[in-house]
């Protein structure tokens, strides 16, 4: 009589079991390595060689491209980026936190018609919406003539093409996806716990900060990567609404591509740009982690 328990069989089973998710996995991962892995490989690539005289690349190595990033003009570049997307971010939280509380706490009907409205802007052309704003903030512009109208300015203020213009637009573009997370944030809250800080003699203010803020932070901070991001990479606003005149890096990296035809700068500038991005999104990470699983070990 032959034996059926063969002493590979249990490792045998173990790969197998490893190897089950593969099929379901196989289509994202190609995805990611096709469109994610191998243009920042390549853009890491160009990194590393010189600009041809008349564009193009020419394979000799050097490091002159990061060196060139030191440069004050372009280190200014990259800090008014930040700061004018951690701008919008801030002011999208500041805005886009009530909007998500009061859509949370509303009847399932009115609910699906709130949501409705925050992405309603999104069923619209993003050149449409960016051309909107110019007829908007123009000098014989709506905002213009309703000042003048209530008797605020004599005179038209010069709103386009400013730095704040740009934060405007970009706000404006941008604030659903605060908006979103952060419902899905306080709409998995379980009202019990707040009932439960009531019982006990919490306020509502002191409810609202000891129980839902803190639990709402993760879906903040998704909120704030979902503005930041592409905020920060955004070159279409600061070139219509802000008129060319503030250089965000998305600018700088078009131009490097397509009008200085500097290719290995321009990937220089896009790398550091997804470096940027991707710390960025580790902190997000780590910090989520840390804020869900704290409690758990406390």
């Amino acid at each position: 009589m032959t034996s059926t328990n063969h002493p590979a069989a249990p490792a045998a089973r173990t790969v197998r079991r490893g190897l089950a998710p593969v099929p379901f996995l196989a289509p994202g991962m190609i995805y990611l390595i096709l469109f994610m892995a191998l243009p920042v490989g390549l853009l890491a690539f160009y990194t590393f060689f010189k600009r041809g005289r008349f564009g193009g690349i020419v394979f000799e190595f050097t490091f002159d491209n990061w060196a060139k990033l030191l440069e004050p003009l372009y280190v200014g570049v990259i800090l008014q980026s930040i700061v004018l997307a951690g701008i919008v971010t801030l002011l999208a939280l500041l805005i886009g936190y009530p909007m998500a509380y009061a859509i949370a706490g509303l009847s399932p009907k009115w609910r699906t018609v709130a949501l409705i409205a925050v992405v309603l802007p999104f069923w619209t052309n993003f050149l449409i919406r960016t051309y909107a704003w110019i007829l908007l903030l123009n000098n014989a512009g709506w905002v213009n003539q309703w000042l003048q109208g209530l008797g605020i300015t004599d005179a038209p203020i010069s709103m386009l093409y400013t730095p704040q213009a740009i934060v405007v637009g970009l706000l404006y573009m941008y604030l659903p996806l605060m908006v979103l997370p952060l419902y899905a944030s306080l709409q998995q809250l379980d009202p019990s716990l707040r009932e439960a800080a009531t019982n006990l003699g919490a306020t509502p203010w002191r409810a609202f900060r000891t129980v839902t803020l803190p639990l709402s932070i993760p879906g903040a901070l998704t909120g704030c990567i979902f503005v930041f991001v592409p905020a920060m990479s955004n070159f279409v606003i600061p070139e219509l609404i802000g008129g060319g005149k503030t250089i965000m890096v998305g600018n700088l990296v078009r131009d490097q591509f397509f009008e200085a035809r500097d290719w290995p700068f321009g990937a220089t500038l896009a790398l550091l740009l997804t470096i940027l991005l991707v710390i960025v999104i580790v902190v997000q990470t780590a910090v989520s982690r840390r804020l869900t699983e704290g409690p758990r070990r406390g």
